[in-house]
């Protein structure tokens, strides 16, 4: 009795399973080739480039006082040699506080500039899912196997999030290799 209540079970949840209209869509790649994606890439690549120099001023101070600290040292007096060592520390401190705080900020600022641009994406897929008669919407990214039955939407989407046909991940990927080389 046991086994014919589990097999009716399954059954019912096999059968309302196959009346869903499932969909699909490769949301990583719509985040990443929308025109606002290219805009943040830009924000955080000039906040990151601007870290990079703020650290390497801030390297280049404390090299330059340890240099004048190693020649100069034997012939301070004690209280020089302190205060000298005291100058040395602090600047290492600055350093290491940078290097932490700057990580967090930079972190924090990608956050802020990727939401609202994940938000657009997911609200313009959830309208053409809801258009389409789509009950059930996964990332294409995530799964092992779609069957013809799986409706892609992600061509829709890049159309509504105003991404060219032309644009795809490997041309991104071109474009940012291009950048780097620049820089």
């Amino acid at each position: 009795m046991k086994k014919i209540f589990v097999i009716a079970i399954a059954s019912v949840m096999a059968f309302s399973a196959g009346a869903q209209k499932i969909g699909r869509v490769n949301f990583n790649e719509l985040v990443m080739l929308m025109p606002e994606m290219d805009a943040a890439r830009e924000t955080i690549a000039a906040s990151q480039k601007e870290a990079e120099e703020t650290y390497a001023a801030m390297v280049e101070e404390y090299q330059g006082k340890v240099t004048q600290y190693q020649q100069k040292n034997a012939s301070w007096t004690a209280a020089i040699k302190e205060s000298k060592e005291k100058e040395l520390m602090d600047i290492q401190n600055r350093i290491q506080e940078f290097q932490q705080n700057i990580s967090q900020e930079l972190q924090q600022q990608q956050s802020q500039l990727v939401a609202p641009i994940n938000e657009k994406a997911n609200n313009a897929v959830k309208e053409i899912a809801k258009a389409k008669g789509i009950d059930v919407l996964m990332d294409s990214t995530q799964a092992i196997y779609f069957s013809d039955a799986v409706v892609d939407l992600t061509a829709e989407a890049r159309k509504a999030l105003g991404i060219p046909d032309s644009r795809t991940i490997e041309s991104l990927q071109a474009e940012l290799a291009a950048q780097a080389q620049q820089q």
